[in-house]
């Protein structure tokens, strides 16, 4: 609400130039800061239970490992097939992928409290997604190499 109110009012007054230009560069360090707040938070709150119970944590990184992985190769592909440039593939492949982390802590803490079963799994989407997003880096780059840069 925050962010399409001060969207609204600031393109209003100032214009949507300077509000891209000038006010999102501004605050854009901030959100980065706030989300890694938050992810230190959770680990630091939910660390135990990770340790306690390992079982739980393999539960839940599996299937999220394999959405992650599914989710690139095919998002990448198809725009592959489709003949979209590398830049843009990968921004969608990557947002298709990545799209589970923020999204689903924010949910997770909303609607069930940050004690809940839920937030537990949304740290341990975030805890395996980072790894495995710098591990899809790396392939989409090698098929940038592969694909694109003949």
């Amino acid at each position: 609400m925050v962010g399409f109110l001060s969207r609204y009012f600031l393109t209003q007054k100032k214009g949507n130039d300077w509000y891209q230009n000038s006010f999102i560069r501004k605050i854009s360090p901030i959100t980065l800061i706030a989300l890694l707040a938050t992810i230190v938070l959770m680990f630091s709150l939910k660390g135990s239970q990770i340790i306690e119970l390992p079982l739980e944590v393999v539960k839940i990184a599996i299937p999220l490992i394999l959405y992650f992985v599914l989710m690139f190769f095919i998002s990448f592909l198809i725009n592959k097939a489709l003949k979209i440039q590398y830049d843009k593939n990968a921004s969608i492949a990557f947002t298709a992928t990545g799209n589970y982390s923020e999204l689903a802590i924010a949910v997770a803490i909303a609607n069930f409290g940050l004690s809940s079963p839920q937030a537990f799994a949304a740290v341990i989407g975030t805890l395996f997604g980072v790894p495995v997003l710098i591990f899809l880096m790396k392939v989409s780059l090698k098929f940038n190499k592969k694909y694109y840069l003949k």
